[in-house]
């Protein structure tokens, strides 16, 4: 069975900092790249952060560079998205996801799903 669970989120002030964790299994994790999503209320799910399943290249949504930081621990099949600097306009719940492709911030080229952690950032 295909899962992706995330743990991590939480409530933090402005200027926090939370690390997520994605963990895989039921699946060749080596052989998906992973992506971090987030959807606030309201809003359409859009892509954060990702990392390459081949040579572990990065991806940031122009809204967090700088801030979050992706990277991966194959040995546990597990992919990490460590965010400072956070900002009331973060709050939402983050989703790690799986792609068989490539590396994209596009929603639509995932496959599998985790259900989601809430960060919710107050000022």
């Amino acid at each position: 069975e295909v899962q992706l669970v995330e743990s991590g989120g939480g409530l933090v002030q402005v200027g926090g900092s939370l690390r997520l964790s994605c963990a895989a299994s039921g699946f060749t994790f080596d052989d998906y790249a992973i992506g971090w999503f987030r959807q606030a209320p309201g809003s359409h799910r859009e892509g954060v952060s990702c990392i390459s399943d081949s040579d572990s290249s990065t991806y940031y949504a122009d809204s967090v560079k700088g801030r979050f930081t992706i990277s991966s621990d194959n040995a546990k099949n597990t992919v990490y998205l460590q965010m400072n600097s956070l900002q009331p306009e973060d709050t939402a719940v983050y989703y790690c996801a799986a792609s068989r492709y490539y590396p994209t911030l596009d929603r639509d080229e995932y496959d599998f799903w985790g259900q989601g952690t809430q960060v919710t950032v107050s000022s």
